[in-house]
């Protein structure tokens, strides 16, 4: 019979338990949350980056697109990048992330609609 030890599941949780553990007895906590904080900035930059290259890469076709269809494009990117920059600052509960998954919803489908209406070759 294998020991305890050998199961990598219970090696990961005594890990966890570990490092755990001396995050409280150091009282590291803060540094924690702060760590945190500057991973979702991060993520929020890389986002804005991707979103800026695939910009660039597709921006000459966007600009052949009628003037209402690159308007409501760029509108609905706009608002999807705000409504996940206030989902990472503002850290909303409840009905809040209903209305951000809403928010989201129409900007993704308003994106779609607009990308298929342009690239319709008939």
């Amino acid at each position: 019979m294998r020991s305890i030890f050998e199961s990598r599941f219970v090696r990961g949780l005594l890990l966890v338990a570990l490092v755990s553990l001396a995050i409280v007895l150091l009282s590291l906590e803060e540094s924690i949350a702060t760590a945190g904080a500057l991973l979702r900035i991060a993520f929020f930059l890389a986002i804005a980056f991707f979103l800026f290259l695939l910009w660039r890469e597709r921006r000459s076709d966007i600009e052949a697109w009628s003037d209402l269809s690159r308007r409501t494009f760029y509108a609905a990117l706009a608002l999807a990048v705000l409504a996940v920059a206030a989902l990472i600052g503002l850290s909303p509960r409840g009905a809040d992330v209903i209305a951000f998954v809403c928010v989201l919803a129409c900007c993704v489908w308003a994106i779609v609609r607009v990308w298929r209406r342009e690239h319709r070759y008939v």
